[in-house]
């Protein structure tokens, strides 16, 4: 099995300070800390130059390149860049998801100091979205943008916005634009170790954006030392992955700093090989997932909770693919929201069936501004829900906030200083002590056992107030929901601000009403009647006005990614949603309208 990192109890150093914060910070040794990314790609092309790094397919078979052979077309890219006066002022746009070309660009890019910003896909591939791209872009200011294919992202492509940005493109490259293949071929590497050499700690390496679920997406800026330190953080906490070269099979989007930085970044500092998945969790693609995963499998799992549904579902029908997975597998690590207790006894019981053990299971807590790590469960013994610890370095301080419920806030040095060209952001970011506020909320598993840590409670931010005063956790109640309507919702949106009680809308599930004749609503008595009978439990267990739903209505239109309803990464922005729709929003709160649901057998409080 694999390694576990020291106690928690003996590594984590509490201080209750009179004004009601706890101040917390691991006392867990940290390892060397790498001074940017090239120094990675230089160390393993070394001692594993022939050990592949980057999987990803093509056509029946797969594409790969090795250590040596990626240093090798990032210091030619690079060289090419500079011949280009490419440097800190001139940054590169990438439109296309993972991919071993988006790769070479983005180490180039960090291998000089050309600051890289890579966008969701859905920007530009999205007609409705390009207004997000246009905005992110015109942020950046770009002197390169870069598409891995020339067709796909052809429309994005001619754009005005790229009018005077030089256009880098992998295949079918339209006229004007630069081949990658041309310009990995005419790189003169003279003053490439001089450039390399000013790459510092401080040195920009990306900008990420976060999902704009609140307004425009904010650009984050991720220096080398973030990302660097961040990954030092991680082989601290999860000694495992200096024990053998991890292996992971992943299909999460570069945008992201959960695969873009810490998974990337991990296989790179720890000489591992990542695998790249064409497949994604929804409808139509993941049988594509599990067609790969009968081609090879990982060291460790990184994916989201409604992921793990989907391939639980999946092992259950086929005992090869099963038995693939499991068999030689380290971590199962889960983000983005709880993972439903069911899901962790499935993933238990068939670890154990095909290797008498289960690996290490567990998530963490981070954000985009903390790249991503802050808190890890890294211990062994976690449950769901649970996000454990402070990672070495980093400074966490505890407001108290509501009953047992703590606001955190944390600085250290893989967490931003400031947003990226958004001084008034910033500003309104970091607390007098320098905390960068994150708005979640957390509780102590334990508050007299710190080897338990924390455990997520939700957005501040979500909270609001009903008619009485009364406060709700809204995304508590949300995921609470989700959790007992899983397979009938794709989402839903707590209401109730300035209400007399809560209320839902709803979305169903993808493709349960692809048919419908249009309108605002579903009123379809079978599927009400489904819901009905799940809420209403769940209202006469409730304690009070707090918690207790006691109308839903089903939207007949699923979220607007044009109106900005869901975000690139396909979370739903409830303030949107609450903003487009106020009309049925009035109509949840009709207490005559028929089409509203009203689960039966509440009490009064």
């Amino acid at each position: 099995m694999a390694s576990v990192a020291p106690y928690v109890g003996h590594c984590v150093a509490r201080q209750d300070r009179s004004d009601g914060n706890i101040l917390l910070r691991s006392k867990l040794p940290i390892g060397p800390i790498a001074t940017n990314t090239g120094e990675w790609l230089h160390h393993w092309a070394q001692s594993a130059p022939d050990r592949v790094f980057l999987m990803q397919r093509s056509g029946p078979g797969w594409r790969q390149i090795t250590y040596v052979e990626m240093l090798q077309q990032v210091q030619a890219l690079a060289a090419s860049m500079l011949a280009r006066n490419m440097g800190p002022d001139t940054p590169v746009v990438v439109l296309s998801g993972p991919g071993i070309d988006h790769a070479i660009v983005a180490l180039a890019a960090q291998y000089i100091g050309v600051p890289l910003a890579p966008l969701a896909e859905q920007y530009s591939l999205i007609p409705e979205a390009r207004a997000r791209l246009a905005y992110c872009v015109g942020k950046i200011n770009p002197t390169m943008v870069f598409a891995a294919d020339g067709n796909l992202f052809g429309d994005a492509l001619k754009m005005e916005i790229f009018d005077d940005v030089a256009k880098l493109v992998s295949i079918n490259v339209p006229t004007g634009a630069l081949s990658l293949e041309t310009m990995l071929a005419n790189g003169e590497l003279a003053e490439l170790a001089q450039a390399h050499a000013t790459v510092g700690p401080d040195t920009l390496a990306k900008v990420l954006f976060t999902s704009g679920s609140t307004g425009n997406p904010k650009g984050v800026p991720q220096s080398q030392k973030m990302m660097t330190v961040n990954q030092a953080q991680y082989l601290s906490c999860l000694p495992m992955l200096g024990e053998r070269p991890p292996v992971i099979v992943e299909w999460l989007p570069w945008n992201h700093v959960f695969a873009g930085n810490s998974d990337f970044n991990m296989i790179l500092a720890n000489g591992g090989t990542l695998i790249l998945d064409d497949g994604k969790p929804v409808k139509g693609l993941f049988d594509r997932t599990l067609e790969n995963l009968a081609m090879h499998v990982g060291t460790l799992s990184f994916n989201v909770p409604i992921a793990y549904a989907m391939l639980v579902e999946a092992f259950r029908k086929d005992r090869k693919l099963r038995h693939r997975f499991f068999s030689d597998l380290d971590l199962i690590f889960y983000a983005g929201a709880s993972l439903p207790a069911d899901l962790w006894t499935a993933l238990e019981d068939m670890s154990r069936e095909v290797t008498g053990t289960v690996p290490m299971m567990t998530s963490s807590w981070g954000l985009t501004e903390t790249a991503p790590a802050g808190l890890i469960h890294h211990q062994g013994g976690a449950e769901t829900g649970m996000i454990g610890v402070p990672v070495p370095l980093l400074d966490v301080k505890l407001l108290p906030y509501q009953d047992s419920r703590y606001e955190i806030r944390v600085k250290g040095p893989s967490v931003i200083n400031a947003y990226f060209d958004e001084p008034e952001k910033t500003r309104e970011a970091f607390d007098d002590e320098g905390y960068f506020i994150t708005s979640d909320a957390v509780r102590f598993v334990d508050p007299d056992d710190m080897s338990k840590g924390v455990r997520f409670d939700g957005r501040i931010t979500e909270d609001f107030k009903l008619l009485t005063g009364t406060w709700v956790q809204a995304a508590k109640i949300r995921l609470d929901v989700l959790a007992a309507l899983e397979g009938l919702v794709q989402d839903v949106v707590v209401t109730g601000a300035d209400r007399a009680d809560l209320g839902l809308l709803i979305f169903p599930a993808p493709g349960k009403f692809e048919n419908s004749s249009g309108g605002t609503i579903i009123t379809d008595p079978k599927y009400c009647s489904e819901i009905d009978k799940i809420l209403t439990p769940l209202a006469r267990a409730a304690t009070g006005s707090s918690n207790r739903i006691a109308r839903a209505l089903v939207m007949a239109q699923p979220p607007s990614l044009k109106d900005g309803e869901i975000t690139a990464k396909g979370s739903l922005n409830i303030k949107a949603v609450l903003e487009c729709r106020p009309d049925l929003l009035e109509r949840l709160y009709q207490d005559d309208d028929a089409a509203v649901i009203k689960p039966k057998g509440m009490s009064n409080d």
